[in-house]
């Protein structure tokens, strides 16, 4: 249930509250650093000096913009490094800053957008504990206050039942307090990474990311446009800072409710950005205290819509038309019109002065005209990003088409390549050492079974030369096509002791993955390839356990045996070996190839059979 905090909830509590508390001093020192020197390069750019220090300030806020991403990383929410501008030498490199847009966005950020939001956040969670524990021990200090102060029955119980549903409460509060932090800011800061987790913690960094990443496919590019939200920030601030004093000064509305009914106006489109629902409930909820406060006015100013009401429902009505469907707008319109219906069917005209009820009709029609006016303006701009989107998909679909075409094209060559050169050259071979023992006259046991093995891994390389060749034409993954695995590493020291290699084994088998047994077994049979092809004739040791979770393998080769090379032997080139470091990496793992001390080689393989080894 939502009133009893969980065990999760509880060790989750802690983290918030550092994400909460940590943002605020981190948001007041940035405001203190960045505005002044903001205003004082903004002075001096007509000397020249402040553009010069334009770039420091918009370092200095890129710096705080990496804290407070290392502060969200700590809380368990990974955001994604956005990429600078990159620097130049000389004096232009100097001022490449002030063409970063990035960098103006941190200051945007961490200068103006999170002070409100960090001060907000910080205080009800600050004031939620602190009236927690003020219900709690009310019994205690109650008693010091006046005793002239009328005494409500039951206020102890009152106090205890409160500070009680408050405690329970306080864990699930602080964490929406934190999501709503991590929300504003994480998509500024260059967006959290999805499915990014903090071990420390399990669970709550996948929860963070869920709540900032909830937008639906169709709204993902849009809802991540960091500079979007920013103007909306931005205006909903200067509706806040406009509408404040007008609606205190002109509708004689004390200060206090005129700055809560304003907040609340300017922050349904912030919050409209990203759940409309909570923005069409915020923005009728304020036009109706709007309304119900400047009613004793309406003879003096414009009601029952302030022209700062209708401003901001504006601009929630306009968030929603271009962030979300067509009838959340619908929706906050009909709403605005409800209210204003509602609003003229309350009043009463023998109290109004003469004209007021026809002032207050006409400012009902021009809402509605005008706020329909936005909706209808709103939902073209919405129309017109998603055609523009849809053409940038198509194109880059598009794009990705034709470089998989080509792929396939250079792909299908080099097949009829292997298959025209390399399968038709093993071909020969196999069919040359299977016909032999009819072919040749007098041919011994021992020969005979020489050419029974050549033939043997002949016909091996062809079907796995015709399993590639199946690869690359239809474009299937080494899991869709049958790969050697650990099973097949006996049959491969088998087919080299046919082919008169001393080789002692030691093979311990253990279920793995199908890609950790197909490197396994290239490398052993690369191992077993070098041995035979640079030392002839000297003993070979294979060996192959499972220890602590590691795969070990090894090849190990004494010295070649004192004989002549054959004319026709070919030397590596060493591409067998860098192709298995090349597989073993790819699965986290390690190869170790070098000389023994008695003149032989080795070769010493680490796959892990979960994650990667230790560097």
């Amino acid at each position: 249930m939502f009133l009893v905090p969980d065990r999760r909830s509880l060790r989750r509590l802690g983290p918030d509250l550092r994400l909460l508390l940590s943002g605020l001093p981190l948001s007041l020192l940035a405001a203190i650093v960045l505005l002044p020197l903001a205003a004082v390069s903004a002075v001096l750019a007509l000397l020249w000096v402040g553009v010069l220090l334009f770039p420091l300030t918009l370092a200095l806020a890129s710096a705080f913009a990496r804290w407070d991403r290392a502060r969200l990383h700590r809380w368990g929410l990974e955001v994604a490094a956005p990429s600078y501008a990159p620097p130049r030498p000389g004096a232009r490199g100097l001022l490449r800053p002030l063409t970063d847009g990035r960098r103006w966005l941190d200051l945007g950020l961490e200068g103006l957008l999170a002070v409100p939001i960090r001060v907000l956040t910080a205080v009800l969670a600050l004031g939620w504990g602190a009236a927690a524990l003020a219900g709690l021990t009310y019994a205690g200090w109650g008693r010091l206050l006046s005793p002239e102060l009328p005494e409500v029955p039951g206020q102890w119980a009152i106090a205890l039942v409160a500070g009680i549903l408050l405690t329970l409460t306080l864990p699930a509060a602080v964490h929406l307090l934190a999501r709503l932090d991590a929300a504003v800011t994480a998509p500024l800061l260059g967006g959290a990474v999805a499915g990014s987790r903090v071990p420390r913690l399990p669970g709550r960094a996948a929860t963070a990311t869920a709540a900032l990443q909830g937008a639906a496919p169709w709204d993902l590019r849009l809802q991540e446009n960091a500079w979007s939200r920013m103007t909306i920030a931005f205006l909903a601030f200067v509706l806040l800072v406009v509408a404040w004093p007008v609606t205190a000064v002109v509708h004689h509305v004390h200060p206090a409710a005129a700055m809560a009914v304003t907040a609340a106006a300017g922050a349904a489109a912030l919050l409209g950005a990203r759940w409309p629902w909570a923005g069409l409930a915020l923005s009728a909820l304020a036009a109706a205290a709007s309304m119900l406060l400047t009613a004793p006015a309406q003879g003096e100013a414009p009601w029952p819509w302030p022209v700062t009401a209708l401003l901001a429902h504006c601009l929630t009505l306009a968030v929603l038309a271009v962030f979300h469907r067509w009838y959340w707008v619908l929706s906050a319109w009909s709403a605005g019109a409800v209210l204003t219906f509602a609003a003229l069917l309350r009043a009463d005209p023998v109290a109004m002065p003469g004209g007021t009820l026809r002032a207050a009709m006409t400012n009902g029609v021009v809402l509605v005209a005008i706020s329909g006016g936005v909706v209808l303006l709103g939902l073209t701009a919405r129309q017109w990003i998603l055609a523009r989107s849809q053409a940038e998909r198509a194109r880059t679909v598009g794009a990705g088409e034709m470089r998989r075409r080509r792929e396939l094209e250079e792909r299908g060559r080099i097949a009829r390549e292997l298959h025209d050169v390399v399968a038709h050259s093993m071909s020969v071979i196999t069919v040359q050492a299977s016909t032999a023992k009819f072919r040749l006259q007098r041919l011994d046991e021992a020969t005979a079974s020489e050419f029974e093995a050549i033939a043997s891994s002949s016909r091996q390389a062809l079907r796995e030369m015709r399993s590639l060749l199946t690869i690359l034409r239809a474009d299937d993954t080494l899991a869709e096509m049958p790969m050697p695995g650990l099973g097949d590493i006996g049959d491969l020291v088998d087919s080299s002791r046919r082919a008169g290699a001393a080789i002692t084994a030691e093979l311990d088998e253990c279920p793995v993955a199908p890609t950790v047994g197909l490197t396994a077994y290239r490398a052993v049979q690369e191992g077993l390839s070098n041995a035979l092809r640079h030392a002839p004739g000297a003993a070979i040791e294979v060996s192959m356990r499972s220890r602590d979770g590691i795969l070990l393998l090894g090849v190990v080769n004494g010295p070649p045996p004192p004989i002549a090379v054959p004319p026709d032997h070919i030397p590596g080139a060493g591409l067998g070996l860098a192709g298995t470091r090349e597989r073993v990496r790819a699965l986290g793992g390690a190869v170790e190839s070098s000389p023994t001390p008695g003149g032989g080689f080795a070769l010493r393989v680490r796959i892990p059979l979960s994650g990667p080894l230790p560097r």
